[in-house]
């Protein structure tokens, strides 16, 4: 099993890393952005399996809300998911054999956006937890030009 840092999605999903650009390529990526908008979602699941279910409805309609950023005339618009790219049930692994393309996105984490630091700078409610009986605050990133 690959895992980097602790993260299990390591190599096992199109949208995140090593399937996405270097630190240094997503610095240049976001510097080609003017305005951002970030969504906060809170959530307490029962059951931690259902979190998946909640993340794709979720990141459905932020796709949604993104098209029509874009429909109305902001040519860069670009969400960053709350959670990994879950579109598909069973992830492709890799970019270039991803089924998806058009709607798949990357989490804020795997374009290493300190989501932590970025959150709690603008007053967000964000903490470590301990275990799924705690409520989940979850962010989203719609860039903008």
């Amino acid at each position: 099993m690959k895992c980097m840092f602790g993260c299990n999605e390591y190599g096992k999903n199109a949208c995140c890393p090593p399937n996405i650009p270097q630190v240094d390529k997503c610095q240049h990526f976001f510097r080609e952005y003017t305005e951002g908008v970030v969504f906060h979602f809170e959530k307490k699941l029962k059951n931690p399996e259902q979190r998946h279910k909640w993340a794709r409805d979720i990141n459905n309609r932020l796709l949604r809300l993104e098209r029509e950023v874009f429909l109305a005339g902001n040519q860069k618009a670009f969400m960053l998911f709350m959670d990994s790219c879950t579109n598909c049930k069973t992830c492709a692994e890799e970019r270039i054999a991803c089924r998806n393309k058009r709607s798949a996105r990357p989490a804020p984490e795997a374009m290493a956006v300190d989501v932590f630091s970025t959150v709690r700078g603008l007053k967000y409610p964000i903490e470590v937890l301990r275990d799924y009986s705690q409520t989940m605050n979850r962010y989203a990133f719609l860039l903008v030009k």
